[in-house]
């Protein structure tokens, strides 16, 4: 599974980072960081391999057989196994929580690191790093901005206009600036070279204009990373931006955010793994002395990839809008959870 998806990685970004001047260590670096953050996906894989190795030498042993004949319980047999589910949830979850993230976030500082240094070497220093234009609508706040040409490397934004809105959503006032920096000396956005006017909300009438050669505006604390959030791919995001990201705005006032709701609640949903791989590797793996160990095993691995199944099905559900995001991060688990019990409770 790890060479599965490092393969992946490699045709998503190798190519890239070759193109961008990258040396071999840099490569070997990249890939280095982001394979911790393949963990939270890889264990529970292993987990099952694990128990079904485990659980098939024993049913093979009939040692299993011998313990239930003496009357003793499934559940008794397997405590340990489940007390060690338990704590591979919380392991899942510590992974999701510090790991990952620091993968995550590593590893996209390095391809920005390398694609900063390859278009300063062949761009013109004042265009290195210049993003697109940004539009970001702050229905919160009643702010709207537009901004010509961003540079990330420098966070520094050019040409920008910036309008605040009453609460009919009516323009009271705009600053325009040919440049602005976000958090010069933790004070809010500061524009240079601009101008400020004033309109009457009711009539849209012009009130009053001033120039201005710098002005900070304490008050603006839209962060520039979330304003541009949504040229971001959710898997490229770690689990502590997607959770800023869905503290910060509301699914109802943007229905692009859905597709990070999904990503956020789905790694909250991968906690219960263990559980669920616990719940049907048991009971295949034990079945009776009649029953050749291997076809048990192959409906393990089938429920197993079934999971992984209803996991896509759902987030594409959820991206669409077809479910609520904590839905369509919990359908699957609690699916998996329900047939596992039922093949549970079965065993006799």
């Amino acid at each position: 599974m790890l060479g599965l998806l490092l393969m992946q990685a490699m045709y998503d970004d190798f190519s890239g980072l070759l193109e961008n001047g990258a040396s071999g260590l840099e490569v070997v670096k990249y890939f280095a960081v982001k394979i911790p953050g393949y963990l939270a996906i890889i264990l529970p894989a292993v987990m099952l391999a694990s128990l079904l190795y485990a659980l098939g030498q024993l049913h093979r042993n009939n040692e299993t057989v011998a313990m239930r004949a003496a009357g003793v319980g499934v559940f008794k047999i397997t405590r340990s196994i489940w007390g060690a589910s338990v704590l591979m949830c919380g392991l899942v979850w510590a992974i999701n929580a510090t790991i990952v993230p620091w993968s995550v976030e590593e590893s996209q500082s390095i391809l920005e690191y390398i694609d900063y240094r390859h278009q300063a070497k062949t761009t013109a220093v004042e265009q290195v790093g210049l993003s697109r234009v940004v539009t970001f609508d702050n229905q919160r706040e009643g702010r709207m901005w537009l901004i010509n040409r961003y540079n990330g490397f420098q966070k520094r934004a050019y040409g920008v206009t910036v309008s605040e809105l009453d609460n009919q959503h009516r323009e009271k006032n705009r600053i325009r600036a040919r440049e602005a920096l976000f958090g010069v000396k933790g004070r809010g956005w500061t524009f240079y070279d601009g101008r400020e006017t004033w309109f009457d909300p009711a009539t849209g009438e012009l009130m009053r204009t001033s120039t201005f050669s710098e002005k900070t505006m304490p008050h603006f604390t839209e962060d520039p990373e979330l304003m541009q959030v949504f040229d971001q791919k959710p898997g490229d995001l770690s689990f502590f931006k997607l959770r800023k990201i869905i503290d910060y705005f509301i699914v109802e006032e943007n229905p692009k955010l859905t597709i990070y709701a999904v990503r956020y609640y789905g790694l909250l949903a991968d906690t219960l793994a263990p559980l669920i791989v616990l719940l049907i590797a048991i009971p295949f793996a034990m079945t009776g002395v009649r029953v050749n160990p291997a076809v048990g095993v192959s409906k393990s691995i089938g429920l197993f990839l079934l999971y992984f199944v209803l996991l896509k099905l759902a987030e594409t559900l959820g991206t669409r809008g077809v479910m609520e995001p904590e839905m369509a991060a919990l359908v699957p688990s609690l699916v998996m959870v329900v047939l596992g019990g039922f093949f549970y409770l079965r065993m006799r």
